[in-house]
């Protein structure tokens, strides 16, 4: 049987350990969609780290900094839904502020310890494929923080 296509937007995520695919739901989260995109096509993610990688919880990257602090200068208005936070789901990260997300997006690696995100943190795409690369980036040794010993990179974000 063919995959179908997804009926979202989508993006690619080159890191320096392999490549995951994820469509970007723009009917709950549009503004959110359309950031992540605009980001992406600017380049902004290119050469930025996951800088926070918790075993049985989630990868997080799109700091600029490295350090979990930075974003693009701007931020989105949270957009929650009724979407679980599952294995794989993209979600946006934010500060205790509900409206404080921009640029850095973490993906859920199991749905018990993320259950507490749901209607708390924007939900806005799922990894379609290369859920292998996001569980090899999630083995890797951390600090007891949760910064990776060597950070993995995103090479590329491409997205539209």
């Amino acid at each position: 049987m063919a995959k179908k296509k997804s009926e979202y937007p989508t993006a690619r995520i080159e890191t320096s350990l392999g490549v995951f695919e994820v469509e970007l739901w723009n009917d709950v989260a549009p503004k959110h969609a359309e950031n992540f995109t605009k980001l992406a096509k600017k380049g902004f993610y290119d050469g930025v780290i996951f800088h926070r990688i918790l075993a049985g919880f989630v990868i997080q990257g799109g700091c600029p900094d490295g350090t979990g602090t930075g974003g693009p200068g701007w931020t989105v208005k949270a957009e929650f839904n009724n979407r679980l936070h599952e294995p794989g789901v993209l979600s946006m990260a934010r500060s205790a502020h509900e409206d404080s997300g921009g640029s850095q997006f973490f993906v859920c690696l199991t749905r018990e310890n993320c259950k507490h995100l749901d209607r708390q943190y924007t939900a806005f795409g799922k990894v379609t494929s290369g859920m292998d690369t996001v569980e090899k980036i999630a083995a890797l040794p951390c600090d007891r923080n949760g910064m990776p010993k060597n950070p993995p990179k995103m090479l590329k974000v491409t997205a539209g």
